[in-house]
């Protein structure tokens, strides 16, 4: 249940309804808004207690029961849209943040060669993978800590964020100070052992929809992100398996209006895996901008005939330049840049 407190109210106020909370055996969850400060009362059977127990307390303004089955994640929690701090770089605000850069981490002069093109035609943020979760054990894994360290590099040279991917809470001490947005994959958006190390870990954090989940499904593992502490979650739309199989994927384009309707958290897409082939995925991206989204995680590569993971999805330098100049007119269009 969400227990909104009055504009104005103590911190002694705040603090006897986190100690009934408590003495019910519920965990708590402050939103601190500008205004006033919401109490989110967690736990499987809130429901045996009525809202009256903390309805009669001082400070308190109402309480409403959250009947969605995620929480956290919910804009009954929060109604102001959550906006993600990676530096200066704001997602979630009225820019579209363009990430983009090569699925995996090849060697040195590959990432920067493409991080140095993505950046000069408007892109913010550089990706790239060093630990690829692959469908088959035979398939390029990436370069692993060396990955790391080369991103770690290139954002010090940079200057600007960088965002890989973490497979595994054991990998999080290595990478936690080189990346600036750890992303969770597809295949492990239900891998609950490493939503919560990334959560508490207070980084911001991606996390991409499971290629057979649903929005609620989706939802419910932000919580898991949100309850361990990690308040920056971005959630990335990229595509899930239906029986359409002339794309890689199918693009659930409605998902992006969905979450803006019933979550605060910002909402990101990945043409890329959901086209499955380069020549759709500035469609799809141009789409994504225009229906809302608050940024795009585009693969580029160099040379995508010889690229070791997902080349048929990488956009060329010369392909990725004309898709920017492309979303900054639907961006514009909309009240919105990039």
């Amino acid at each position: 249940m969400i227990v909104e407190m009055r504009q104005g109210a103590t911190q002694e106020q705040i603090d006897a309804v986190i100690e009934r909370a408590h003495k019910y055996g519920f965990k708590v969850q402050l939103n601190i808004g500008t205004d006033k400060v919401v109490v989110a009362i967690l736990g499987s059977d809130t429901g045996r207690v009525s809202t009256e127990v903390f309805a009669v307390l001082p400070g308190v303004e109402s309480v409403t029961r959250i009947m969605r089955p995620y929480k956290l994640a919910s804009r009954e929690f929060k109604k102001e849209p959550t906006l993600v701090h990676v530096g200066d770089i704001v997602i979630g605000g009225p820019k579209v943040v363009v990430m983009a850069g090569p699925c995996a981490i090849e060697s040195r002069e590959q990432l920067f060669a493409t991080a140095e093109h993505v950046l000069k035609v408007g892109a913010s943020i550089v990706r790239g993978g060093a630990f690829k979760p692959r469908t088959s054990p035979f398939s390029f894994q990436g370069l692993g800590q060396e990955g790391v360290e080369l991103l770690s590099e290139l954002r010090r040279e940079f200057g600007v964020p960088v965002i890989s991917e973490v497979t595994d809470p054991h990998l999080l001490d290595d990478m936690v100070d080189h990346v600036d947005i750890l992303q969770i994959g597809a295949r492990n958006m239900q891998n609950y052992a490493l939503l919560r190390a990334v959560g508490q870990s207070g980084k911001p954090c991606l996390l991409k929809r499971g290629l057979a989940a649903t929005i609620t499904e989706w939802l419910q593992a932000a919580d898991y992100l949100l309850e361990a502490g990690g308040g920056q979650v971005i959630l990335c739309e990229r595509g899930i398996r239906t029986f359409e199989t002339s794309t890689r994927f199918t693009l659930d384009i409605s998902s992006v209006g969905v979450i803006k309707r019933v979550s605060h958290l910002p909402v990101i897409v990945d043409p890329s895996h959901a086209a499955g082939h380069y020549e759709l995925v500035p469609t799809l991206a141009r789409a994504a901008v225009a229906a809302g989204a608050d940024g795009l995680l585009i693969e580029v590569h160099p040379d995508p005939t010889n690229a070791l993971s997902d080349g048929l999805q990488s956009l060329t330098f010369s392909d990725f330049e004309r898709l920017m100049g492309e979303l900054k007119q639907i961006a514009q269009a909309i009240g919105r840049s990039i």
